[in-house]
């Protein structure tokens, strides 16, 4: 995209959410950067997005000491052999998708003496090419998780099938809802519900998300 566009396009998405969503909450913009150079995301960030988001490590390494100011945050598939280059410098992990991960982060937060803010990944459409916790196990995970030290349970993130069938989305954002409803009666810290990205995120935000995580909405296609 033209310089100037990326601005456009952030005022754009700013715009349709600035109303908040069906709970009266505040919607967060998180940009996801995967692919884009640095110039780029520097725009965004001058635009107004509330973070940016890497799902990859050795892009978040080679642009991270690049960008202007401005939380960062991982939303990929993470393996514990990399969370060392990450814990410190991430705002919030939003793919915490099995123990084994969960107690990772813990540990390399305690060792450096920080905690990590993480979202719980939902495997929502129980689909076999996605991770993710089932939506049955969610609080017993939730439970799990929130009390390890080291860890703050800040939510749940959670992505929608690709299909048209929006009666069937809604439902499933309807589950998320209710499961973060109960997070949010057990913890203070629970605040951000991560479902939506540029496809999808007016149908999740009418039903409930308050942080949507949109990259070719405002980046264009990637080449």
């Amino acid at each position: 995209m033209a310089m100037g566009s990326i601005t456009a396009q952030v005022e754009s998405v700013k715009q349709k959410i600035a109303s908040g969503n069906a709970y009266g909450e505040k919607v967060w913009l998180i940009a996801a950067t995967k692919t884009q150079s640095v110039e780029n995301i520097n725009e965004a960030i001058a635009a107004g997005v509330d973070a940016v988001a890497e799902n990859r490590v050795q892009e978040f390494r080679e642009k991270t000491e690049l960008l202007s100011p401005c939380p960062q945050h991982f939303i990929g598939h993470l393996q514990t052999n990399k969370v060392k280059y990450l814990v410190g410098k991430i705002a919030l992990f939003h793919s915490c998708d099995r123990d084994d991960l969960a107690e990772e982060i813990a540990r390399l937060s305690l060792k450096k003496g920080v905690v990590s803010d993480v979202l719980i990944q939902i495997n929502i459409g129980q689909e076999e090419s996605k991770g993710g916790y089932t939506y049955e196990d969610g609080k017993a995970v939730f439970e799990r998780l929130n009390r390890m030290s080291g860890l703050r349970v800040k939510g749940f993130m959670a992505m929608l099938p690709e299909t048209d069938d929006d009666d069937l989305l809604r439902g499933l954002m309807r589950k998320m809802r209710e499961l973060y409803d109960w997070a949010k009666t057990k913890s203070s810290y629970v605040e951000y519900l991560s479902i939506g990205m540029s496809s999808d995120y007016a149908l999740c935000v009418e039903e409930g998300s308050n942080m949507i995580r949109v990259g070719s909405t405002i980046f264009g296609h990637r080449q």
